[in-house]
């Protein structure tokens, strides 16, 4: 082994010489890939993120990668079919089923639930933090693999509305830990439109409606107004789905403006009270955020009847997050309430509500705005130097009791010249400890401070 690495050792040097590589060694387009430094920020975010949602009694599971075909299928659709990356195995198993890798945290949480729903307890807060593929085209900021950290809940039989709010009450907690200058949580829910449609006969279009209400932020109000009117609905209606789809603002302002309305429709007014208990929730939220000061991200809630989300299983709340002062980012968590998403697997019925921020796109858009840096806090605490392999023994022996005794420990086992051991150790530990013969015979040893030159005795 030792001499395969010495001829492998030869190859990267005369690679290095050359300046010149045997393949092409780039991360496959659409793939995140980060140096150290970004890394151990990114791993932070991370942490933090999935530190606060616990917080909040959500308890952490890891669903599989790679899962059947028919499950993961069963609500999708669209560009979503389109972009899944199926799995080609080289061998026949057991298990002959199609198989394909999870585009999202859901449907795999609504699988999970139904095979355990016997050993979990409900309303079940689950937090899910992991790698999800989509094979969409790559661009800035959209990733084929990507972090997506969850948080869901999931009722049995039936999910008070509380719980709307209490999901995104700790995805709020979860972007306090984020370099944003604010955030904004609109929120809104669907069957105001679904309850309106139905008072125009409508519903039958409700789909095709809906998504033109998904893209209206982004394109001019005529184009929306002639979609509309492409579709085949009439002018007076167009103006009446436009004009509501405008009404925004604060509880107290956008709760009278929905009641206005004096619709009959069950489905409107039941989104109506829904959406005015998430709002109250929030709203007592905020007050306990504006509480804590400085150390709160500024973050505002409000009402928007143009939130409709583009995932056709919500059924009731749904909710995006913007940054204010970078509206173009677009949404940087979103989610809502399901009532049906299990219902392809049992014939219980399993409500659930959830958000999800996505973590691999936002980091990149957080690099690019420069407001995160790569981590400048070294890897380890302390470095071991050994002159010569006659200290390894000892070197390793010390290191063995500092990390017992908490602190991470590197040993520079180049056979190099001592300065350039100490340029080594400067660049990954604050503390070095050098280890020649008289510090094997008398098992004293001298930390130096790798910033300030101090030395003092261990």
């Amino acid at each position: 082994m030792r001499g395969l690495g010495g001829i492998l050792g030869r190859e990267r040097k005369l690679c290095y010489n050359q300046g010149m590589k045997k393949y092409n060694t780039s991360p496959i387009s659409g793939m995140q890939e980060l140096l150290p430094g970004l890394q151990a920020e990114f791993n932070r975010l991370k942490s933090g993120i999935a530190e606060a949602i616990h917080a909040h009694g959500f308890q952490n599971i890891e669903t599989p990668t790679i899962d059947r075909a028919e499950i993961l299928l069963t609500k999708a659709g669209g560009d979503t079919e389109k972009q899944i990356y199926k799995v080609v195995k080289t061998a026949e198993t057991a298990d002959d089923a199609d198989q394909a890798l999870r585009f999202d945290h859901t449907v795999p949480l609504a699988r999970y639930t139904v095979e355990h729903m016997n050993d979990l307890a409900f309303p079940f807060k689950v937090s899910q933090i992991g790698r999800n593929f989509r094979g969409e085209r790559a661009q800035k900021g959209r990733f084929r693999e990507f972090y997506q950290c969850d948080a869901d809940v999931i009722g049995w039989g039936t999910l008070p509305i509380a719980y709307d709010a209490e999901a995104i009450a700790a995805l709020i907690d979860a972007m306090q830990v984020l370099p944003l200058p604010s955030i904004k949580v609109r929120v809104s829910n669907r069957k105001l439109l679904n309850g309106m449609l139905e008072e125009l006969n409508l519903d039958g279009q409700a789909k095709e409606i809906f998504d033109i209400i998904d893209h209206a932020e982004k394109v001019p109000p005529e184009a929306t107004t002639e979609a509309l009117t492409k579709l085949g609905v009439d002018s007076e209606d167009v103006v009446k789905i436009t004009t509501f789809i405008k009404i925004n603002g604060g509880r107290d302002e956008v709760i009278p403006r929905l009641k206005e309305f004096g619709f009959g429709n069950a489905g409107f007014n039941e989104g109506v009270a829904e959406l005015d208990e998430v709002l109250m929730i929030l709203e007592r939220k905020l007050e306990r955020l504006k509480s804590a000061g400085a150390e709160a991200l500024p973050t505002s809630v409000v009402a928007d009847v143009m939130i409709v989300r583009g995932l056709d299983y919500y059924t009731g709340t749904v909710f995006e997050t913007i940054v204010p002062e970078h509206r173009e980012i677009g949404s940087i968590c979103g989610g809502g309430r399901y009532e049906n998403l299990a219902s392809n697997y049992t014939e219980q019925k399993l409500p659930g509500v959830g958000g999800s921020i996505g973590l691999t796109r936002l980091f990149y858009i957080l690099q690019n705005y420069g407001l995160v840096e790569a981590s400048i806090t070294k890897p380890v605490a302390v470095c071991i130097v050994p002159f010569s392999e006659a200290e390894f023994a000892m070197a390793e022996e010390l290191a063995e009791k500092l990390r017992n005794d908490g602190k991470k420990v590197d040993i520079v086992m180049t056979n190099k010249r001592l300065g350039d051991k100490m340029k080594y150790a400067a660049k990954v530990a604050d503390f070095a400890v050098v280890i020649g013969e008289d510090e094997v015979k008398s098992g004293k040893f001298m930390m130096k401070n790798l910033t300030t030159g101090e030395a003092t005795k261990l």
